[in-house]
C-alpha cells in the first residue's frame, strides 16, 4: 500500500473484493441453532451467517424466528439471504444435516470437545450452537458428529452465542482459505 490518505473503500470495491473472495469459496457452511431465545443473538447470527456465506439455518427446540421485530433489527434483511427451518427437535435438526451432506460439530465445552485451531473445518460442515445459559442439550449432543470449543484466557467462562457464531464461522471460512491459498487479488487495490 501506498503512503498517503487511508481511505475507506467505496460500495462498488466492497462488492468487487467480495466477489474475489467469494470465488476462493467452496465449502458449504449452516448452523443449527438450538434453543437461541434472544432476539438480537438470532438476527446477529443471521447477519453473519450471511456475510460467511452460510447456506442454511437450522433452529430447533424453541429458538426464536427471525421473523421476530426484534430478530429483525439486528439481522437487517439477511434472513432473506440465508434459507432457514421453522424449529423442530434438535435432533431432527442433526439428522436433516447430515441427510444433506453436512458433518454436524457442536460449538461446547465438553471432556472430548477439540479446541478450535485444530478442528478440522475445511469441508461442509454445520455448527451447532445452543441456549444463551445452558449451551447444547445432552440429546443434541449425543447426535453430533465432533464438539469443538474456543479457548479463552481471559477471566470469562463462555462467549455471547452471537459472538461465538461469528468466531466459529470465521474460523471455518479462514481454514478454508488457508488451504486453498488466498484468491489472487484478494486486497484491496492499491
Amino acid at each position: 500500500m501506498t503512503q498517503g490518505t487511508r481511505t475507506q473503500l467505496r460500495q462498488t470495491d466492497v462488492k468487487r473484493l467480495n466477489r474475489t473472495w467469494r470465488r476462493g469459496t467452496e465449502n458449504r457452511l449452516s448452523l443449527i441453532l438450538e434453543s437461541v431465545t434472544g432476539p438480537f443473538n438470532i438476527g446477529s447470527l443471521f447477519r453473519t451467517a450471511a456475510a460467511f456465506g452460510a447456506d442454511q439455518i437450522w433452529l430447533a427446540g424453541n429458538a426464536t424466528p427471525p421473523t421476530n421485530p426484534k430478530a429483525q433489527k439486528t439481522a437487517l434483511g439477511t434472513d432473506r439471504l440465508v434459507t432457514w427451518h421453522e424449529p423442530v427437535l434438535p435432533a431432527d435438526a442433526v439428522r436433516a444435516a447430515k441427510e444433506d451432506g453436512y458433518t454436524v460439530i457442536a460449538v461446547e465445552l465438553t471432556g472430548d470437545a477439540v479446541p478450535l485451531h485444530r478442528a478440522g473445518l475445511d469441508r461442509d460442515v454445520c455448527l451447532v450452537l445452543g441456549n444463551e445459559d445452558h449451551g447444547c442439550s445432552p440429546a443434541l449432543l449425543e447426535a453430533v458428529d465432533e464438539v469443538i470449543y474456543i479457548p479463552q484466557v481471559g477471566r470469562v467462562g463462555s462467549f455471547n452465542v452471537g459472538v461465538a457464531g461469528a468466531i466459529v464461522l470465521a474460523e471455518a471460512r479462514r481454514q478454508e482459505w488457508a488451504a486453498a491459498g488466498e484468491p489472487a487479488e484478494a486486497g484491496p487495490e492499491d
